[in-house]
């Protein structure tokens, strides 16, 4: 079992605590209720806890606790089905602009840490994930440098004050600031299944500047692959306080509903399904910690850890939604419990950053199978 230090595990109990009693499943009900898929006045009150600052250093604004306590907040967001831009902003984006540094990306990382913008990643362009298929581009024109492209999928775009667009330039990859309002910008904000926000961005010869462009050629590559290694494990870590929950909710079920006057429980085909998905999610924590610690140390296991976290995590995150739905019974599948709510929301998530299937295949590519 894995021991935190002092530091985690005081971010790791206030999490728990400000999220349980602010943030329950009950105020995600009242927000789906009122059709609020943004929740804007969270972001203020997770900046003051420093939460959106969590992976960035102290000197640009951060509190530089790292992604293991990134991943143990996030595990309690996913538990409370909490809706917040921390994993697009401050994990997703927060990570990019770090890595590239400069007076630009620190200005921008400085913001997303005191909660005065939030910054979305604009990179899919396929209906799954495909990070190496990137079509939009920067173009040098009479006019100066233009940039043209559509991207979906993008978590919080619909709320964000600045994109981070993934593009090409003379077929090398780079990032470069947008701001949602330019001239050529079309946001199309979208509700996803889980009740989140999402957005389809059209860029249509958008006039681009020299200092807009943060880093490009073999930097972005690097830059945006430690980028989508620390989406990955955070969002696992999303996912498996989803997992969570849903299992609790059924364990206790379980010791609680009776059948024929004996307990549920005490059936021995549903302890060995209740068993069997208790060790799974063991397993997978542990997984998804050692993803975490690795991004902490800078390993060179990062991508493989970070990819098979992300995998396993989609696969137990299943299993532990649909044995909850059918270990309930009928009524799992009612609005009136919580499960149909985590079912939705870890279908979203298997699917953010590459589905099982896509992970499993790098991982079997690179053991040349």
């Amino acid at each position: 079992m894995e021991l935190l230090s002092e530091d985690q595990q005081l971010v790791a109990d206030s999490a728990a605590g400000f999220l349980r009693d602010s943030q329950p499943i009950t105020a995600f009900r009242a927000l789906r209720k009122a059709g609020d898929d943004a929740n804007s006045a969270i972001t203020a009150n997770l900046a003051e806890l420093g939460w959106m600052g969590v992976v960035l250093p102290e000197a640009i604004g951060g509190v530089g606790l790292g992604y293991r306590a990134a991943g143990l907040i996030a595990e309690e967001l996913g538990r409370n089905l909490t809706v917040s831009p921390f994993v697009s902003s401050a994990i997703i984006a927060g990570t990019a602009l770090a890595s590239i540094g400069g007076g630009g990306a620190a200005f921008w990382a400085g913001q997303i840490a005191s909660g005065q913008a939030i910054v979305a990643l604009a990179l899919e362009e396929r209906a799954k994930h495909r990070p190496d298929c990137i079509a939009t581009s920067i173009q040098a024109t009479s006019e100066g440098l233009r940039l043209s492209g559509r991207k979906g999928f993008v978590v919080d775009g619909g709320l964000a004050d600045c994109l981070l667009v993934v593009a090409k330039r003379d077929d090398a990859p780079c990032l470069l600031m947008v701001d949602p309002k330019a001239a050529g910008v079309t946001v199309t904000s979208q509700v996803m299944l889980d009740h989140r926000n999402a957005a389809t961005v059209l860029l249509e010869n958008v006039a681009v500047a020299e200092t807009d462009l943060l880093t490009h050629g073999p930097e972005a590559k690097r830059v945006l692959a430690k980028t989508l290694a620390a989406g990955r494990a955070v969002v696992a870590a999303e996912q498996l306080g989803v997992a969570k929950a849903a299992a609790d909710q059924t364990f206790e079920y379980l010791r609680t509903r009776k059948q024929f006057g004996v307990l549920i429980g005490q059936f021995q085909a549903l302890q060995h399904r209740a068993a069997d998905l208790h060790c799974e999610l063991a397993q997978t924590s542990s997984l998804i910690a050692a993803a975490l610690n690795a991004l902490d140390e800078d390993s060179p296991e990062v991508e493989t850890l970070s990819r098979a976290a992300k995998a396993k995590m989609a696969q137990v995150g299943r299993q532990a939604n649909e044995e909850a739905v059918q270990m309930h019974g009928g009524i799992g599948m009612t609005d009136e419990m919580d499960l149909g709510l985590f079912m939705k929301r870890d279908r979203a998530l298997t699917e953010y950053l590459g589905d099982a299937g896509h992970h499993t295949e790098w991982l079997l590519r690179q053991r040349g199978i």
